[in-house]
């Protein structure tokens, strides 16, 4: 695998945010947690499983206690998805899901393949799960690396116990059980099985509803789309994501109502190009991503909509409508547009900086109140030091709300990892320092400017730390954007600030890039 072994480090216990390899202009905090061992507050699931009386959860092997299986799940919120549907479908076929992986039969790496540092950390998991409980454990390894790097792990870790790609997480229980030697539900018993069940990138979508989620109870991932057509020169996720294709209309709203059943008050939609939903159906339905977010809106339960993983390309005048219009849609876009100038626009095979700073113009003139959240790449091969300074001082005049920015990381069989330019690794880190650090301010700026105002915030958990509720409201995505500090003032007499409130704020204060807020309902 191209990837060298790293120094083993604690097991990974949380989901990576979808903007870990990026830095932010954000405070650093820890990740929300995902499968963490000791949390009270443990998986849910959006169809209700079955009771441990059901036949359909029936104990692998009748008659003896359930065999137990935990999850790391590393990656971006499409990784997630994947990972609560398998942890639904060991669930519904009669395996225990822990979030202790000390006391599991079996760990599953969900593991991200993306750049050089989520391939280590992925890495790292897999070794460190491998020595709980003096290497007893069996070692499953699903995601993208799996899927990217399937005999390259088989080769160089034997660590790992089983490695499944996409195409085959539908057998997934199946082969739990054959490494525990248990019947998952009678006939699944596979005791000789293939080490390596990867397959091909673009299987066809299985149902999403019946998932154990690692979300918290009240926010959700909506995943309307997979795979990519792009053929950016930096990128391989097309390579082990597949070609584009959206979900189906009536698969989207189903999935959309369960999750509000449960109990979601907000979804986040997520694909590789998430306003690019339905051109590949338009044969067939002729809808678009406007028409679905009318859709999504009558749902009952649904509060917020935010979409996430935009491309510069397909915002059509009906799409920039309905964010506008449509109350439940956040009035925030993340688009990551990688760089600004012609020169390394072309060298990307990105859209060309005209029609980029048209969009994002035209969209804040017709989004009222719109926060724009963006990515850029730094020190991307043949970035000059001028193509670094335009690049910053696009971000000084534009000044997006909110922005991280990556060094550039070469990735396999991509067309950039062999271009002959390639900028050394300390001035690409130092170029991203410099974007971060001039962002900052601008995100001060911003945070300030939105004190003495009413907002209603998602209230998400209990922070120990700072002995305050950390919430969030529309212009803040799950995991990598700041946060609000909501604090209660007792002597108003409210009713008591709980996990998935939205609560009326008055935004009285800002520390760095997060809010101070308290409670006027």
């Amino acid at each position: 695998m191209p990837t060298s072994t790293p120094a083993r480090a604690p097991l990974a216990r949380a989901t990576t945010p979808r903007d870990a390899r990026a830095t932010s202009a954000t405070r650093p905090r820890a990740p929300a947690a995902r499968c963490r061992r000791g949390e009270t507050t443990r998986a849910r699931s959006v169809v209700e499983p079955p009771g441990e009386s059901s036949s359909a959860a029936a104990s692998p092997g009748e008659g003896k206690a359930k065999k137990k299986v935990s999850m790391v799940s590393l990656g971006c919120p499409k990784n997630t998805v994947d990972g609560e549907v398998m942890l639904g479908d060991l669930f519904v076929n009669g395996f225990d899901v822990t979030d202790d992986h000390e006391d599991a039969d079996a760990i599953i790496i969900n593991s991200c393949g993306f750049v050089e540092d989520a391939k280590n950390e992925s890495v790292e998991a897999i070794l460190e799960a491998s020595q709980l409980s003096g290497g007893s454990k069996k070692i499953i390894v699903t995601g993208c690396l799996a899927q990217r790097y399937a005999n390259d792990l088989a080769n160089e870790l034997p660590e790992a116990d089983v490695i499944v790609g996409f195409e085959n997480y539908g057998n997934l229980p199946s082969t739990v059980g054959g490494l525990l030697g248990v019947e998952a539900k009678p006939g699944l018993l596979m005791p000789e099985q293939a080490r390596v069940q990867v397959g091909g990138a673009s299987p066809p979508f299985r149902a999403e509803t019946q998932r154990l989620r690692i979300t918290p109870r009240h926010t959700a991932y909506l995943r309307v789309a997979e795979g990519c057509d792009h053929k950016c020169t930096f990128c391989a996720i097309p390579s082990f994501r597949g070609r584009f294709r959206s979900k189906q209309w009536d698969s989207i709203i189903d999935e959309a109502k369960a999750l509000a059943d449960s109990g979601v008050k907000e979804l986040n939609l997520i694909a590789e190009d998430t306003n690019q939903w339905g051109i590949d159906l338009r044969a067939s339905d002729g809808r678009g991503l406007a028409e679905l977010l009318y859709a999504l809106a009558e749902v009952d339960g649904i509060e917020w909509m935010r979409i996430l993983y935009a491309y510069p390309s397909y915002f059509s005048d009906e799409l920039i409508q309905a964010i506008a219009d449509v109350p439940q849609v956040c009035k925030y876009i993340d688009i990551p547009l990688q760089h600004i100038t012609n020169l390394s626009l072309l060298r990307m095979n990105r859209p060309p900086r005209q029609h980029t700073e048209d969009l994002l113009y035209k969209l804040r003139d017709r989004i009222p109140g719109l926060a724009l959240r963006t990515t850029f790449i730094s020190g991307f091969p043949g970035e000059t030091e001028e193509e670094h300074e335009e690049l910053m001082k696009f971000c000084r005049d534009f000044k997006f709300e909110r922005l991280g920015a990556f060094a550039y990381s070469e990735e396999d069989g991509t067309p950039a990892a062999e271009y002959p330019d390639q900028v050394p690794e300390d001035v690409r880190a130092l170029r991203r320092d410099q974007l971060v650090s001039q962002q900052q301010e601008i995100s001060e700026d911003f945070a300030m400017s939105r004190v003495g105002k009413e907002l209603d915030v998602l209230i998400d958990n209990w922070d120990e730390d700072m002995q305050a509720f950390i919430g969030r409201t529309t212009l803040e995505a799950p995991d990598i954007d700041p946060v609000v500090f909501v604090t209660e003032d007792k002597a108003k007499g409210l009713a008591p600030i709980e996990p998935g409130q939205m609560r009326k704020c008055s935004i009285i204060g800002s520390s760095l890039f997060d809010l101070e807020a308290q409670p006027v309902v």
